[in-house]
């Protein structure tokens, strides 16, 4: 405890010398650039130099807005999507101004509050385990370099998104920020696919494939849609927004499903079809109405997709189609895998490179797990899957729990908190679904639900613990209220026998 409040007194003293000294800093400052700017006397250093204090305050004072857009870069992509701001860097710079200021609202300013939540400490055992099995992987080298350019990003960004996010206008933010970046995907995969851009297979659409982007698999192309359309959904499903928001909601949903319907991923399908029926399940009173409808949908939708056109898992292939085929072999690898080494898999990133050792099935070629749960499976051992399955169930049970507080209490929160509680428990069930075909479990969409879950679920918590405490202290006033009148009354009835007869 001591140390603690030493460590208080220190960030309080810094904080006290930066504000008593900022024209000392802003002189160095000026000196330093002239010193720069007679050194490389070049025209571009001015101009550097008077961006510079703009961007150290953007950073200082916006730490939601920069760390939403590092979510909107490196989850979907948007770089990849638009070559044009590839060469720019622009995760980079993100990561390193969200880290920045990070670093000064938790040390320095005191502005942000950490705290711990079931959801947040279920993701840090997870965490753990994984850089637990890096030095135990079977390629050490591809382990460190998927954990140093995404995985590490995720361990630092989880926390940090929920501890940023504490407000209602950061809700507002961040489903202005989804919607806005699943559109914009949306927009550069239905244009690939009218002009026949990226296409696999002959026909389905990829984006970004020829700069090796994640977005180059039709597959994980539809799970990064997937994210956005459960919210898009929500939005317009919720009463209380206006009427244009919704409106605008609906246009983004349409855009990203059909957006999705180009990928012809199965998985994606399933994934639509949970998210629309978890929302649908609170508002369809006849439940065998609902079942017998989302199975004629369903099938509208296969057939839209075109399925069964394509050359992998198509109408063609007899019997168990070679997808699905390949989808059982590849999940058989993946369980020799953790029983060869059940305490941490053979590494993070490693199943591709390890599919010839335990695949009883070669064809010449490795193949990907194309499962979320047999993918941890194999690459964190027995103990990863279980912890990985307690994270996704804890975040499921918390975002069901919330989302039926403000759905039953629908005049104390307003219309964004109930539209993100939902679009969140809808965002899990979908991910759920959809992972058992897709390969989702170290990449973005699980740990932005858990971030985003922790921080409703504390908000929700805040407002009903704020809420019972208004509640007692209002039965409490009136309880003294009475005392008090019942005492006056006392008071005003004459003692026994003093009333002349």
């Amino acid at each position: 405890m001591q140390i603690l409040h030493w460590l208080n007194e220190q960030r309080l003293l810094m904080l006290k010398r930066v504000k008593t000294h900022f024209v000392h800093a802003t002189a160095l400052f000026v000196g330093l650039s002239c010193m720069v700017w007679y050194v490389i006397p070049h025209p571009v250093i001015p101009v550097a130099i008077g961006i510079v204090p703009l961007a150290i305050l953007i950073t200082l004072s916006q730490p939601v807005l920069l760390g939403l857009m590092f979510i909107a870069f490196s989850f979907f992509r948007l770089h990849e999507a638009f070559p044009q701001l590839y060469s720019l860097k622009i995760p980079l710079l993100l990561s390193l101004g969200t880290l920045t200021t990070l670093a000064w609202h938790i040390a320095i300013s005191g502005k942000l509050k950490m705290y711990a939540s079931k959801e947040l400490n279920t993701f840090y055992a997870f965490f753990a385990l994984v850089v637990i099995g890096i030095p135990l992987a079977s390629n050490i080298g591809e382990a460190i370099a998927y954990f140093k350019n995404i995985y590490v990003k995720i361990g630092i960004m989880t926390p940090a998104l929920a501890w940023l996010l504490t407000d209602l206008k950061h809700y507002r933010n961040t489903l202005i920020m989804i919607t806005v970046s699943g559109c914009a995907v949306a927009f550069v995969t239905l244009m690939n696919k009218i002009n026949g851009i990226g296409l696999v297979e002959e026909t389905r659409v990829t984006v970004g494939r020829e700069l090796g982007s994640v977005l180059g698999d039709p597959n994980d192309l539809a799970l990064v849609l997937l994210f956005p359309f459960s919210f898009t959904i929500s939005i317009v499903m919720t009463p209380g927004l206006s009427k244009k928001v919704r409106f605008v909601g609906f246009l983004a949903a349409i855009a990203i499903f059909s957006a999705i319907i180009a990928t012809q991923s199965r998985g994606g399908l399933l994934g639509i079809m949970s998210a629309v029926g978890v929302l649908a399940w609170r508002r369809v009173q006849s439940k065998a109405l609902l079942f017998i409808g989302g199975g004629i949908v369903m099938a509208i939708l296969f057939v839209a997709a075109g399925i069964s056109g394509r050359k992998s898992g198509g109408a063609a292939e007899e019997g168990l189609d070679a997808s699905a085929q390949g989808r059982l072999y590849a999940w058989e690898a993946a369980f020799l895998m953790a029983v060869d080494n059940p305490i941490s898999g053979v590494g993070i990133n490693n199943f591709y490179f390890n599919y010839f050792f335990y695949s009883p099935h070669w064809d010449g070629l490795n193949h990907a797990v194309h499962s979320t749960w047999f993918g941890v499976l194999g690459e964190t051992g027995f103990l990863g899957l279980i912890a990985f399955m307690v994270m996704t169930l804890t975040i499921f049970f918390s975002a069901k729990r919330t989302t039926d507080v403000v759905m039953q209490k629908r005049e104390i929160y307003p219309p964004v908190i109930r539209c993100i509680s939902e679009g969140l428990y809808s965002g899990v069930i979908a991910f759920c679904v959809s992972g058992t075909f897709l390969t989702q479990g170290f990449t973005w969409p699980i740990y932005i639900l858990t971030a985003l879950t922790a921080s409703v679920a504390r908000y929700v918590a805040l407002q009903e613990a704020d809420n019972t405490q208004k509640r007692n202290q209002s039965n409490h006033d009136a309880g003294n209220e009475g005392d008090e009148n019942t005492q006056e009354n006392v008071k005003r009835v004459p003692p026994y026998g003093s009333r002349r007869r």
